[in-house]
């Protein structure tokens, strides 16, 4: 991983259940990210959802993708 590269990390079943109910929607209404994207972690499978950490400044964005 660069060291300007966002920090990408895959959500477990619950971390996943618990994303969907909170924010009201269902996988396929999030943002897509190719399983080819070469900033994946390791072991993604379609239908993975993954968090993106981006840093700017002294504050963190978080933005969720799911795997196709």
């Amino acid at each position: 991983m660069h060291i300007l590269q966002p920090k990408h990390s895959k959500l477990n079943e619950k971390e996943t259940s618990e994303l969907l109910s909170n924010l009201n929607v269902s996988k396929a209404q999030l943002p897509k990210i190719l399983l080819s994207d070469p900033a994946l972690p390791e072991g993604c499978d379609v239908g993975d959802v993954i968090k993106i950490e981006r840093k700017e400044g002294d504050k963190t964005i978080v933005f969720f993708r799911v795997v196709v």
